[in-house]
């Protein structure tokens, strides 16, 4: 996994509506990357809906957050619409996982990422990470708050 202090990998992704989205994009501002294994699997499903929630007390703490999974950006599309999500999802379709293996997220054997949150600050550096032990443990949203909370 990536490490606190490195110099956040720069990437170029489509989002659920086709959009481009680059790293770049969100310089000047703190950006959270939330990889997951999959769209529609019961844990993912659960870790975005529970991350909605809280989305407002983030972004009122200035942090942008988005996810990347392997699945394409029209599997994120019907994703968010059953979710009833507005979180932005990235494709890391093709060529598949390239962003999760640039960050150290990426589980080989299944072809997806891991459960690995991944905060970069204004200058696109790497200011805090937490990577799941196994894709069936969800990180906590007090885990975000913890790393976005002043003098953390």
């Amino acid at each position: 996994m990536i490490a606190a202090g490195e110099p956040a990998p720069e990437f170029t992704l489509r989002d659920q509506t086709g959009q481009k989205v680059s790293l770049s994009d969100f310089r000047g501002r703190k950006v959270l990357l939330v990889f997951y294994p999959l769209d529609f699997s019961p844990v993912c499903s659960d870790q975005l809906s529970v991350y909605q929630e809280v989305k407002p007390e983030i972004e009122a703490r200035g942090v942008t957050m988005v996810g990347i999974s392997v699945d394409s950006g029209f599997a994120h599309k019907a994703f968010q619409e059953s979710l009833g999500i507005d979180t932005q999802l990235l494709a890391d379709f093709e060529p598949k996982g390239e962003v999760a293996r640039a960050y150290g997220a990426y589980i080989e054997r299944a072809g997806t990422a891991n459960r690995s949150l991944v905060l970069i600050d204004e200058e696109g550096v790497v200011e805090w990470v937490h990577e799941s032990p196994t894709p069936l443990e969800i990180p906590g949203a007090n885990l975000i708050f913890d790393a976005i909370s002043p003098g953390s």
